[in-house]
């Protein structure tokens, strides 16, 4: 795995802005402000612990899981622990937290995933999400911007993937259960999280378990 990563990172590191620029003025692209991408049950946003900490610091006063909270998907262990990957979003109900009316509310410190949307690649070719602002017109400053943040975010996600890798402990699989810890597993090691700290998580991921 970890000379597949090595091989997709020297890739994204060669990949071309100039190239992917071209493309998004192709596909055109005009943010509509209307604040679909923050809204919605359905929209989720992957964080690392670098983006984590920098919402932290805009944010003023917030900890790490009033920023992010564990993926509803993952495995238990023998002990009755859950083990999942990386870190969302908050979302205390449909929309992002930092969503208003007046726009994003940590617009500078905002994800690199939010930055590049609703463009993202794979292997290398530029994909998008369905989007309002799609075929509008964009000029070649901004198309070159977003190509590089584009690139930029590929090669952080092959290198955080890197990291997750040389760390990730394996454990012995087990059965749901209403005892143990969170363990979210990223690119600095584990963390270890009682689930009095996530209200309604345990609940939330037993029922997707079929454990009670």
């Amino acid at each position: 795995m970890l000379a597949d990563l090595a091989l997709q990172l020297a890739r994204a590191e060669s990949l071309s802005t100039e190239a992917i620029a071209r493309e998004i003025g192709r596909v055109g692209f005009r943010c509509q402000r209307c604040g679909d991408c923050c809204r919605g049950e359905e929209n989720s946003v992957a964080l690392f612990p670098f983006e984590i900490r920098k919402i932290m610091a805009a944010a003023g006063g917030e900890g790490w899981l009033d920023v992010a909270e564990p993926p509803l998907e993952g495995e238990w262990d023998v002990e009755g622990n859950f083990h999942t990957l990386e870190w969302r979003l908050r979302k205390p109900g449909r929309d992002c937290k930092y969503y208003s009316e007046m726009g994003c509310r940590i617009y500078e410190a905002r994800p690199i995933l939010c930055k590049t949307y609703p463009f993202y690649l794979e292997e290398g070719r530029l994909r998008w999400s369905l989007c309002r602002g799609l075929g509008g017109p964009i000029g070649h400053e901004d198309s070159q911007k977003l190509a590089g943040l584009l690139k930029i975010r590929q090669i952080v996600e092959i290198r955080e993937a890197i990291d997750l890798v040389r760390k990730y402990k394996d454990f012995e699989r087990g059965e749901p259960s209403p005892f143990g810890r969170c363990i979210v597993h990223d690119s600095e090691g584990e963390h270890e999280i009682e689930w009095s700290e996530i209200p309604g998580a345990l609940g939330r991921r037993l029922r997707r378990s079929g454990g009670w």
